[in-house]
């Protein structure tokens, strides 16, 4: 997998969707197929069952069990096939925790993309709940593209992206962000709104002309000049609480897809992603537009 570098184009050449064949799962396969048709990319479809514990049951039902394991994988792989043809494409079936089994196959295949989609609600044998959708796009060792709940289902097979924005705090994960965002927008011949949010959660509080002219110029900062031309990039400073005001622009301007930089998991990630609702979690949920989070 790749380092990002602003200006230069991203070489996204192995993909990886993750379904449980949920409608939600599902909602995520037209921008999947969208990438790897725009980058020619090979497309690795993955579905994971639950591991079978065959300690608690009794030894003479272990072959029917594996029998019903062996359909079900097969069944998996059919219905990968047909949702992937068109572009190169791997079915895959695999076994076991979500994310230990996509984690392995990531590393195998040197995936360059995740794509996955989320319900947001709790439920022992869905894909995707709102802690494990954080955990893979905090762990993760690429970029994760993640539809939630709350993105329009895609009318066509093959999704389109016209607006792009790019949200940054101007952490250490902006120029990484910031050079798929361009990439993306290139590839599709979209427009790019950069945007910052000043932490302001104080609404009396104000950003003077200043502030917003410093700000501007460090968002410019991150757009070469030749990307410009074909971008066509706009920028924009706010000011209140950033996850807020991200989805309510996003929701404004009819964002078809949100880059933003993800910080690592830092200290226990299980804390994290049951206690804390962080800025990323909470865009991710709650967004109208499939969220693209890459780490530095």
């Amino acid at each position: 997998m790749q380092t990002a570098e602003a200006g230069k184009r991203i070489a996204l050449n192995h993909i990886l969707f993750a379904t449980d064949f949920s409608p939600h799962s599902q909602a995520a396969l037209p921008y999947a197929l969208a990438i790897a048709h725009q980058y020619g990319a090979r497309l690795y479809g993955a579905h994971v069952l639950a591991a079978d514990d065959y300690m608690f049951v009794a030894p003479e039902t272990w072959p029917a069990r594996v029998q019903r394991e062996e359909e079900l994988q097969r069944e998996a792989i059919e219905r990968l096939e047909e949702q992937l043809r068109g572009v190169p494409h791997q079915a895959i079936c695999g076994e076991g925790d979500v994310w230990h089994v996509l984690c392995r196959l990531i590393s195998e295949h040197d995936i360059d993309l995740l794509v996955v989609g989320t319900h947001g609600r709790t439920g022992t044998r869905k894909l995707l709940m709102g802690s494990i959708a954080e955990t893979i796009f905090r762990q993760a060792s690429c970029p994760v593209l993640t539809v939630g709940p709350n993105v329009v289902p895609q009318k066509k097979t093959v999704a389109e992206f016209n607006q792009i924005l790019f949200a940054t705090d101007f952490g250490a994960e902006s120029g990484a962000a910031a050079a798929y965002a361009i990439s993306l927008a290139q590839e599709h011949q979209a427009r790019l709104s950069l945007l910052h949010v000043v932490d302001r959660s104080d609404p009396t509080l104000t950003t003077t002309a200043d502030e917003v002219s410093s700000e501007i110029h460090r968002l410019q900062e991150l757009v070469p000049p030749k990307a410009g031309s074909w971008c066509r990039p706009e920028y924009f400073i706010e000011s209140g609480v950033p996850a807020e005001r991200i989805l309510q622009f996003a929701a404004a301007h009819a964002v078809d897809l949100i880059v933003m930089g993800a910080h690592p998991a830092r200290g226990a990630l299980s804390a994290v992603t049951h206690f804390a609702h962080t800025a990323a979690q909470q865009i991710v949920a709650h967004a109208t537009a499939p969220v693209l989070t890459v780490r530095a």
